[in-house]
């Protein structure tokens, strides 16, 4: 029996249409500021696609496209000048930003209350401790596509093959917080296939195509591919999909699957983060 697709876009729909019902009820309309430095096409495709669910969503949004050139100390006081503007309520900086900036600085700079990203330090630390906070986006999205499978997870073995900043490290401890059992492995990982294959719930986020294959899986595993690979002309994930379905309980698609849940779960934290502001 082939494993069942968790729906990355109806579970967006899903979640988009809960914002746009919330936004209705509030006094006020939230905004959400964009940032982008630079003419990065896959960076414009993923600003159009949150502005999209903004718009969808009844929230506002500006934008800030700045030119390459730009030094750090002018994106720094920019961020700034949004940080004290009481009618933002979200800052999206799109990465990657030019190498001349440094990103840890930039993100660092946005205030954690307008962090939407969810990748401010006292973000990310609340998130460790299991506290309230604005959560990456990406690891919250994925957090959302497991509930749907109403696999419980606690005592499960995750494992996360990808352990980036935005995505595998913060999923981790979101998994802990689970009472799941959570083993990272990384390109320095010996004999892969070892840990993947003992996996209850297998999450790969490298951006290789091709990764895992069937005989890496256990029978019966939920499979989240978060891996974007363009091969000629078409984008699949980091899993070999057609195979690998024919073992896992669960598994998600490339597209369709987190790519959407990444953009509505930003959508989710500019909702709560005007709430949060003003006290809604």
């Amino acid at each position: 029996m082939l494993a069942k697709i968790i729906d990355g876009r109806k579970l967006a729909r899903q979640l988009l249409d809960k914002v746009k019902k919330e936004v209705k009820s509030l006094d006020f309309i939230p905004t959400l500021s964009i940032v982008m430095i630079g003419e990065n096409e896959a960076s414009r495709i993923y600003v159009n696609a949150k502005e999209k669910a903004c718009k969808e969503t009844g929230i506002n949004t500006e934008n800030h496209f700045l030119d390459e050139s730009i030094s750090e100390e002018e994106l720094i006081n920019i961020i700034n000048n949004l940080n004290e503007n009481k009618e933002v309520n979200g800052i999206l900086v799109q990465l990657p930003l030019p190498k001349h900036i440094n990103e840890f600085k930039v993100m660092n700079s946005i205030s954690p209350e307008k962090d939407v990203d969810g990748f401010h330090p006292l973000n990310i630390g609340k998130g460790f401790l299991g506290e309230k906070a604005l959560l990456p986006a990406t690891p919250k999205g994925i957090m959302k596509m497991l509930q749907s499978t109403k696999i419980p997870l606690k005592g499960k073995n995750a494992v996360i093959v990808g352990t980036s900043n935005i995505v595998g490290k913060p999923l981790g401890i979101m998994l802990l917080n689970e009472n799941a059992t959570v083993t990272y492995c990384n390109k320095f990982t010996k004999k892969l296939s070892e840990f993947t294959e003992k996996a209850d719930v297998l999450v790969v986020a490298v951006g290789k195509a091709g990764l895992i294959m069937k005989e890496m899986v256990k029978k019966g595993a939920v499979v989240i591919d978060v891996g974007i690979n363009r091969i000629e002309g078409t984008i699949v994930g980091d899993v070999d999909f057609g195979e690998v379905r024919k073992i896992a309980s669960f598994i998600t698609p490339v597209p369709g699957g987190v790519g959407p849940m990444t953009v509505a779960s930003l959508i989710e934290n500019v909702l709560i983060a005007a709430r949060k502001q003003l006290k809604f």
